[in-house]
């Protein structure tokens, strides 16, 4: 595990805090989307899917305060669309920086290397890249030509400044993990902290709806994935959550954990459903019916999602919450997870895996959605 001790530190602390105090549900990382707009539209997304007079919108740097300061969750995540692309990212950076929150900026890193001189290095400041695997699966996955190679020119150039850097990629169906391994590789050798990742969830609006995997399937590419790791991989994540992905451990969602604040309020019930929004963090604890999310709860919604937003924070939890969690944690954070049966899984996946594509996904490109945002 590459994460920072004064990061453990912080974490580990208001953990404790919360189950010494009682307090059942608490967050632990604040989903803040100051914008929906992006340079990119990737089939499995469905942010930019809205209509244009939504994606003009923004939060302004006092909204984003405001919500930080009152959710007091120790980690603040600002994915979007896409944050570099909004105005003022680097005084909202600044001011949670001040405010002494860990922030992970989720880019494309289309507009990175332009960027960063505007920005100053910090412990505070990571840039989570996405990058979803080789040069051509990236590609592909984000329907964009190129899109890898800018995104290694923005990395490799923030490493070089003296920023934190991890990647963070997303596997949908069709995943080779063989390549997946390669990647890894690829981006330690660019000298990123660690390595983010999780499978796919389905978005309603996302316009291509077939890449999307049922549990059993996430754990059979992600045990050949993670099975016999080499240690140079470095992973920027619970060691816990990656066993739960492996099917090693099984958790249940913890969906107040990762709560989103984004242009329209409070998102109910989290980041990845879209049931109503709330005016308040307070507000939205006290009118969400809980038990209804979770695979125990029976929602079908729920059903074959084990995506970081939700269970991490469990795993996260029970890593800082409790001796035997604590045990297992450390214990992860330095195995290579022997197995021979997922060896033999990464020669099926090997013999089974089609033709590399030829053909980005023909979506609508955002382009034309830009064109429209400044008419």
């Amino acid at each position: 595990m590459s994460i920072p001790l004064s990061q453990m530190w912080t974490v580990s602390t208001y953990v404790l805090k919360k189950k010494l105090t009682g307090v059942k549900r608490y967050p632990l990382v604040l989903m803040l989307e100051p914008l929906f707009r992006c340079s990119l539209a990737c089939a499995g997304c469905g942010k930019v899917q809205y209509p244009p007079h939504i994606l003009k919108k923004q939060l302004t740097p006092e909204e984003c305060f405001a919500a930080v300061e009152e959710c007091g969750a120790p980690m603040v995540s600002i994915p979007g669309g896409e944050p570099l692309l909004h105005p003022h990212i680097v005084e909202i950076v600044n001011g949670l920086i001040a405010r002494k929150k860990y922030i992970y900026l989720c880019t494309n890193a289309l507009e990175l290397k332009k960027k960063l001189p505007e920005f100053t290095p910090s412990k505070y400041l990571t840039f989570s890249v996405h990058l979803d695997g080789q040069r051509e699966h990236h590609d592909y996955s984000v329907c964009r030509e190129g899109g890898y190679d800018i995104a290694v020119e923005g990395i490799q150039e923030a490493v070089r400044r003296g920023f934190r850097v991890t990647t963070n990629a997303t596997f949908f169906d069709g995943a080779d993990p063989n390549s997946v391994r390669a990647f890894f590789d690829e981006v330690m050798g660019m000298g990123v902290e660690g390595v983010v990742l999780s499978p796919g969830y389905s978005y309603d609006k996302a316009p291509d709806q077939n890449r999307f995997m049922g549990r059993a399937r996430v754990r059979r590419l992600f045990r050949a994935i993670l099975s016999n790791r080499k240690p140079t991989w470095k992973f920027n994540m619970s060691p816990l959550f990656l066993e739960f992905l492996m099917g090693d451990r099984n958790y249940e969602c913890t969906p107040w954990g990762m709560p989103a604040y984004n242009i329209f309020g409070w998102q109910k019930p989290c980041y990845l459903l879209q049931e109503g929004y709330a005016e308040s963090y307070k507000e939205l604890l006290a009118t969400t019916n809980w038990d209804n999310y979770g695979v125990a709860s029976g929602n079908p919604k729920c059903a074959n999602c084990m995506v970081s937003c939700g269970y991490e924070t469990t795993a996260v939890i029970d890593g800082f919450g409790s001796v035997k969690g604590f045990i297992g944690m450390v214990r992860g954070t330095f195995s290579s997870y022997r197995d021979p049966h997922a060896l033999k899984l990464l020669n099926d996946f090997a013999s089974q895996q089609p033709s590399p594509h030829t053909n980005l996904v023909q979506i609508e490109q955002p382009e034309r959605v830009h064109e429209e945002i400044n008419a």
